[in-house]
């Protein structure tokens, strides 16, 4: 019937009326569905309501393109659904906004070679630990500042004794001020004190039974002029041993003489008798004036 050609039913005016010939409810076999001329019975609120169809539409397939771009369900056979992220476009890594961060810089960490000392800070000096050599444990005299590693049983009166020890100390009491004098004041007593009898009274290698004369002389010790004496003693129990005194003026303060007494058994299991010029050799001032060589490098000791 040429009357109901013009669309679907609520899409034009003609369809709403129902009429079957009149100018407003058909647009001929010779054109396309709401076409009309605006202005015209065509172009009323029906054409206006089929654009707005058609543009819902577009927005809504947008829509749904977009999400199913996102997000892609799947369906397995057991009826679970699978939540599967699509591509995304690639982002551009974002440039620091400053330069990169640099490491701190460390200072010199201490080379494992650096040799090890004793530092006597009284008398602002320090000593070379040498192979076999400890810092003072358990040790009842004063101004000890390194031992020999270990102890034995001594051979006379007594507990225990060391193969070798050295002391540090400051000359007090007395007005006198030569390195020389001094130590030839002193070896007598560090012998006794060594080899003789111990701070309560036992004879821990039965007494002294012989001394000699093995060195004096001048010696530099830390850039300073100084004097050393040594001997050698024998005992009534075992080896006995050497007994050094050595004296010269502080660098610090009102210079006032530094005594440094040695002691070495001269059994098999003692250090070499040599440490004790090694040790001279490596005293230093704490001050940093003075080494083993400077004023009175020149001077060594005689034999």
């Amino acid at each position: 019937m040429p009357g109901t050609s013009g669309g679907p039913v609520g899409a034009g005016g003609a369809a709403a009326h129902g009429g079957a010939g009149g100018p407003a409810g058909t647009s001929g076999p010779g054109h396309p569905v709401g076409t009309g001329a605006p202005g015209g019975p065509s172009g009323g609120p029906g054409g206006r309501g089929r654009a707005k169809a058609v543009a819902v539409v577009t927005a809504a397939a947008v829509l749904v393109t977009a999400i199913v771009t996102g997000v892609v369900l799947l369906r397995e056979d057991d009826g679970r659904t699978e939540v599967r992220t699509g591509p995304t476009a690639p982002t551009a890594a974002t440039p620091p906004s400053g330069p990169p961060p640099s490491a701190s810089p460390s200072g010199p960490e201490p080379s494992a070679d650096a040799p090890a000392v004793v530092e006597d800070q009284l008398n602002g000096i320090t000593f070379p630990l040498l192979d076999g050599w400890v810092r003072p444990q358990h040790i009842a005299q004063d101004d000890v500042v390194m031992t020999t590693d270990g102890t034995y049983d001594c051979p006379g009166e007594g507990s225990v004794c060391r193969h070798g020890l050295v002391i540090s100390r400051t000359v007090t009491g007395n007005d006198e001020t030569s390195p020389e004098r001094l130590a030839k004041d002193d070896i007598s007593e560090a012998a006794d004190n060594a080899y003789d009898r111990d701070l309560i009274g036992n004879r821990p290698y039965g007494g002294i039974t012989s001394r000699s004369t093995v060195k004096s002389g001048p010696v530099a010790v830390a850039g300073r002029a100084g004097y050393l004496v040594r001997w050698r003693v024998k005992t009534a129990e075992g080896p006995g041993g050497y007994v050094q005194s050595m004296v010269f003026p502080s660098g610090v303060g009102t210079e006032s003489p530094v005594l440094v007494r040695y002691v070495i058994d001269a059994g098999e299991d003692a250090p070499p008798l040599t440490d004790m010029d090694r040790i001279t050799r490596g005293i230093r001032s704490t001050g940093g004036s003075g080494s083993g060589g400077g004023v009175g490098s020149s001077i060594g000791p005689a034999d």
